[in-house]
C-alpha cells in the first residue's frame, strides 16, 4: 500500500510540475521566432514603428521566459529525489541529451538574450538580429535535446542492459538521436509551440482592436502571427500525423487508448467524435461508445500507410490475437520474470565465481531480455493506459487544433483585405483562444504521457519501479508547496502581462 501510494504521489507531483512548466515553454518556442520575424522586418525597413513593435513582444517575452526557467529546474532536480531509481537505471542514457542542452542550448540562449534584452543601443542592428535569432535557435534546440530524452522513453533504442550493473547503458549515440519517435516528437512539439506564440499575438492584437487603442500596431502583429501561425498549423498537422504514426508502430497500446478501440479490426476508421460508455470493460462484449461519428478506413490508413491494416484493439493487446500474431500479455509477463529469474540467477553466479552458470543465465536473460519489465507487472491488463482519460485527452487536441488553423486563415484573410477590426466576433474568438491554445498543449501532453503508463521506459520498466525510496508524507508535502510556488508564479506572470498589455507598446 506505502508504495502504490508513494508512486502515485511521486507521479502526481511530476505531473503537477510538468504542467505548470508547460504552461510556459511553448510561448517561449513560438514568440521567441515571432519576435526574429518582426526585428528582421524592422532592419529591413528602418521603421521605427515595427522597432517598438518588436519592443513590445520582447517584453512579453521576457517575463515568460524568466518564470519559465523555474519550474524547468525545478522538474530536472525531481528525477534525482523523486526518481532516483529510474536516474540510476538510465542515466547513462537519459543524462546525456539533458547535459547536452544544458551545456549548449541552454547557455547559448541565456548567453544571446542577454543582448536581445540589453544591447538594443549597444550593439549594432545586425547584431541585435542575430541575437534574437540565435535566442530563437537556442530555445528550440533546448526542446530538441529534452525530446530527444523523452522519445526515448517512449521508443528505447541504441542502449543495451548491463547485468553487471543493472543498468541500461548507451550503445549507439546516434540511434538515440534520431530516434524516429524523438524526431516527430519534437517536431510536433515545436510546432504547437509556433501555433501558441500565434494565438497569443493574435488574442493580444484583438485586445487592442476591441478597445480600439493602437490599432496600426495590432493589425500588423495578426498579419505577422496569423502568417506564421498559419504554416505552423499545416506543419502541426503534418507532424502530428507521423508522430501518430510512430505510436501505431511502437505503442499500440496508447493507439488503443486514444481511439478507444477495444476490438480491433482491418480498415478500421478514426473516431472524429464520441462518448466513450463508461461501463466498458476489459474484454465484455460492451459497445465502445455510446454514440461515435467515424471516418471509415482512416485509423488503418493513418497509423500503417495502408487501408486495409489491421489496427489491434485493447482486447487485442491483453489477450492476444493469433490470427494476427499479437502475443498474449500473460504471455509477455511470464517470460519477463523468466529475464528477471535469469538475471538474479547471473548475479548469484558471479557472487559464487560461478562462470559457467554465469553464461547460461546470461544467454536466457538475453533471449528475454526484451520482456523484462513485463515481469514486474502483476496482471495483464496492467498494460493498458486509463482509456477515458487518453481518449478525450487526444480529441480535444485534434479539435482544438484544427479551430487554431481555421482561426489563422481567417485573421490573415480580414488583415489583408483591411477589414480584421470590423470582425467583432472573430476578434472576440481570437481572444478567448489564448486559453484554448494552453489546454491543447497540456492535453497533447496527457496523452503523450498518460498513454504510455505503466512504463517509465516502454516495455522496459514500469513506473512503479522507478521511484526513489522515500516517505511518502514527504512528497504530498512537497505537492502542496510546489502548488503553491507554481500558482504564484502564475499569477506573477500573468499580472506583469496585463500591467504591460494595458501600458500599450508605445511603453515598451
Amino acid at each position: 500500500m506505502e508504495n502504490t501510494l508513494l508512486v502515485e504521489l511521486s507521479r502526481s507531483q511530476f505531473a503537477l510540475t510538468a504542467l505548470y512548466h508547460w504552461l510556459f515553454v511553448p510561448l517561449t518556442l513560438g514568440l521567441s521566432f515571432i519576435i526574429a520575424i518582426m526585428e528582421t522586418i524592422y532592419v529591413k525597413t528602418g521603421s521605427a514603428e515595427w522597432k517598438k513593435i518588436t519592443r513590445f513582444w520582447m517584453t512579453l517575452f521576457g517575463i515568460n521566459f524568466a518564470i519559465g526557467v523555474a519550474t524547468g529546474i525545478i522538474m530536472e532536480f525531481e528525477f534525482g529525489t523523486n526518481w532516483s531509481n529510474y536516474s540510476w537505471i538510465v542515466g547513462d542514457i537519459f543524462g546525456a541529451p539533458l547535459a547536452i542542452e544544458g551545456l549548449m542550448a541552454f547557455f547559448m540562449e541565456s548567453t544571446f538574450f542577454a543582448i536581445m534584452f540589453f544591447g538594443w543601443d549597444k550593439v549594432s542592428k545586425k547584431v541585435h538580429l542575430t541575437s534574437t535569432w540565435l535566442v530563437a535557435i537556442g530555445s528550440n534546440l533546448s526542446a530538441l535535446w529534452i525530446l530527444i530524452a523523452n522519445g526515448w522513453m517512449q521508443n528505447p533504442v541504441g542502449m543495451k542492459f548491463n547485468l553487471d550493473t543493472a543498468r541500461f547503458e548507451m550503445h549507439n549515440f546516434f540511434d538515440v538521436i534520431f530516434n524516429p519517435v524523438a524526431v516527430s516528437k519534437f517536431l510536433h512539439t515545436i510546432s504547437s509551440g509556433y501555433v501558441m506564440g500565434s494565438l497569443f499575438v493574435i488574442g493580444i492584437s484583438s485586445w487592442y482592436l476591441l478597445k480600439g487603442k493602437d490599432t496600426l500596431f495590432a493589425k500588423r502583429s495578426i498579419m505577422v502571427a496569423a502568417s506564421f501561425g498559419l504554416l505552423t498549423s499545416i506543419f502541426l498537422i503534418t507532424t502530428g500525423d507521423e508522430s501518430a504514426h510512430q505510436v501505431a508502430l511502437k505503442q499500440p497500446t496508447k493507439l488503443a487508448a486514444m481511439e478507444g478501440l477495444y476490438d480491433g479490426a482491418k480498415r478500421e476508421g478514426i473516431v472524429a467524435i464520441g462518448q466513450l460508455n463508461s461501463d466498458k470493460k476489459i474484454g465484455d462484449k460492451q459497445d465502445e461508445f455510446d454514440w461515435s461519428i467515424k471516418i471509415p478506413y482512416a485509423l488503418s490508413f493513418l497509423g500503417f500507410r495502408d487501408i486495409n491494416a489491421f489496427v489491434p484493439g485493447i482486447d487485442d493487446l491483453v489477450y492476444g490475437n493469433k490470427k494476427i500474431g499479437i502475443e498474449p500479455a500473460s504471455e509477455k509477463l511470464a517470460k519477463g520474470k523468466i529475464a528477471l529469474n535469469a538475471l538474479r540467477s547471473y548475479k548469484n553466479a558471479k557472487k559464487a565465481n560461478d562462470l559457467q552458470e554465469a553464461k547460461k543465465s546470461l544467454v536466457k536473460f538475453r533471449a528475454y531480455e526484451k520482456y523484462l519489465g513485463f515481469g514486474y507487472l502483476k496482471d495483464p491488463k496492467q498494460i493498458i493506459p486509463p482509456v477515458p482519460l487518453t481518449f478525450y485527452s487526444f480529441h480535444i487536441m485534434v479539435g482544438l487544433g484544427s479551430w487554431f488553423l481555421i482561426l489563422f486563415a481567417l485573421s490573415l484573410y480580414f488583415t489583408s483585405v483591411g477589414k480584421i477590426e470590423k470582425q467583432r466576433l472573430l476578434l472576440r474568438l481570437g481572444l478567448f483562444s489564448i486559453p484554448l491554445g494552453y489546454l491543447a498543449g497540456e492535453v497533447g501532453w496527457i496523452v503523450a504521457e498518460v498513454g504510455r503508463q505503466p512504463w517509465a521506459i516502454q516495455d522496459m520498466l514500469p513506473t512503479g519501479i522507478a521511484t526513489s525510496q522515500l516517505d511518502s508524507s514527504s512528497v504530498a508535502i512537497t505537492i502542496g508547496l510546489f502548488t503553491v510556488l507554481f500558482t504564484a508564479l502564475l499569477i506573477a506572470e500573468i499580472k506583469i502581462m496585463l500591467t504591460q498589455i494595458k501600458l500599450g507598446y508605445k511603453g515598451a
